[in-house]
């Protein structure tokens, strides 16, 4: 009987083991080919973006800007409109105006969160 328990237990204790091994691979590969790099705060994540002021939108509250990488969203250079987080940045700013800021996702949308700042 005691052999029995023994070989019982033995299973159980391989069972859970595979198992245990199965989930940290599956969580591994659902993160495979994500950049686990930016998951965590850098310069980088904090540095302003470059941009030039191609229009001011005060209807919509949405500056249009030509920037460059915005290296915190992984996103090349070109030309969007983004919301504004507080609708007194559309004041600080002129088309032609080259500027430094900083845009995040929130909510779904590319919002300027930090006042642009004039280079």
């Amino acid at each position: 009987m005691t052999r029995y328990f023994n070989l019982l237990a033995s299973v159980a204790v391989s069972s859970a083991l595979f198992i245990a091994g199965a989930s940290v691979n599956a969580q591994a590969q659902e993160h495979a080919g994500h950049d686990m790099a930016s998951a965590t705060p850098d310069s980088a994540d904090t540095a302003l973006s470059a941009g030039e002021i191609k229009k001011v939108d005060r209807d919509t509250g949405k500056l249009t800007i030509k920037h460059g990488a915005l290296t915190n969203l992984n996103m090349p250079g070109m030309t969007m409109a983004f919301k504004v987080q507080d609708p007194s940045m559309l004041d600080q700013v002129k088309a032609g105006d080259n500027i430094h800021f900083r845009v995040e996702n929130l909510n779904g949308s590319l919002t300027v969160t930090e006042s642009p700042r004039l280079q």
